[in-house]
């Protein structure tokens, strides 16, 4: 696909700055640039590359004052991010599949297939299952028994979804999801062994929430775990059973949440974040990368960092301090000896 400067302008609400004719056919990153290509500034770390880059088109918000000619053409808009999200789906989006069920699937014949739905080879549909209108199913998925899939659902090649959990519309799980795995739950024993707790509940999943690749859900023991809607889940997570996210949450790569946590709405959670079982974390909460938050949050809105997890200021503070203690214990050691010396 090739657009105009102007045609994406329109597209996108914005001003063009430049020659409204210049021409792109794919986007790319500003440092690399190219001919025929639109790139993008959203953070001011990145300015030094608006100068130098070779991209026909670079779209900017409509506040920034460039400091050097600039030779691409500028698009300015309300909000480069979304602006960009938008044309990434205009110039990568994935074409739909075709309707219609492989030869080489294995459906069970009490399940229930909607209109315009696409079921890739190798895929297994088991007893009792329902399948949405319009859902995109790759090769070599497993949707269990009593699973529920809402409309328009994309499962991407190796998704498995275990016997009586539900998927809400419009959700995306990308390759390798497990969902509804056994909790990891096993009780003690007098003779020293440990005894395995059955998971008997199910996930629950709502509307557009959308799951990186490997990512775990266990089912609950009892009752269900619960994704809530506008949820985005990064690769490689795991969501212990009786877990619940609230609603527009986003949760960065290689976190860890124990059993029976509750995470409020709007929170931002970094990579390798742990949080411990049976704690409650407030809405808007914000946790740098690496935390570990072992107790309640019970204000909103607050921002931690650190293991065990403080304020975000207090340990940046801290840390200032903490770098300075070899040469700090250096200073104190010369006092000591020379009062000693006295």
């Amino acid at each position: 696909m090739q657009l105009s400067a102007q045609e994406i302008a329109q597209l996108l609400n914005g001003s063009v700055e430049g020659n409204p004719d210049a021409t792109v056919s794919r986007p790319s990153k500003i440092e690399e640039g190219g001919i025929g290509t639109i790139t993008f500034l959203a953070n001011e770390r990145y300015e030094a590359y608006a100068y130098t880059t070779t991209a026909s088109v670079l779209l900017v918000n409509r506040s920034f004052q460039p400091r050097q000619p600039i030779a691409a053409t500028l698009i300015r808009v309300d909000d480069v991010y979304a602006a960009l999200s938008y044309l990434l789906e205009k110039f990568g989006g994935q074409a739909r599949a075709n309707a219609g069920i492989s030869a080489q699937a294995a459906v069970h014949e009490s399940a229930q297939i909607g209109e315009e739905v696409s079921i890739g080879a190798f895929t297994i549909v088991e007893e009792g299952a329902r399948i949405g209108a319009g859902c995109q199913i790759a090769g070599q998925v497993l949707i269990g028994k009593n699973v529920v899939l809402g409309e328009n659902v994309i499962l991407h090649p190796g998704v498995r979804i275990l016997q009586d959990c539900t998927i809400g519309d419009h959700c995306v799980l990308h390759p390798n999801v497990v969902i509804g795995s056994d909790g990891f739950g096993f009780a003690p024993q007098a003779d020293g062994t440990y005894r395995k707790i059955r998971h008997t509940g199910n996930v629950i999943i709502e509307q557009h929430v959308e799951i990186g690749a490997g990512t775990t859900i266990d089912r609950a023991t009892i009752g269900a775990t619960i994704i809530r809607s506008g949820v985005k889940l990064d690769n490689l997570i795991q969501v212990a059973h009786n877990v619940e996210i609230g609603e527009n949450t986003v949760i960065a790569a290689q976190t860890g949440i124990a059993g029976s946590t509750k995470i409020g709405k709007n929170c931002r959670i970094g990579g390798q974040v742990g949080f411990a079982g049976h704690i409650n974390i407030a809405d808007g909460t914000q946790i740098q990368a690496q935390s570990g938050i072992a107790s309640h949050v019970t204000e909103p809105n607050t921002a931690l960092f650190g293991s065990p997890a403080i304020p975000y200021n207090s340990y940046v503070r801290a840390y200032a301090v903490f770098k300075k203690l070899p040469e700090l214990y250096k200073t104190i050691a010369k006092i000591e000896r020379k009062i000693n010396s006295e």
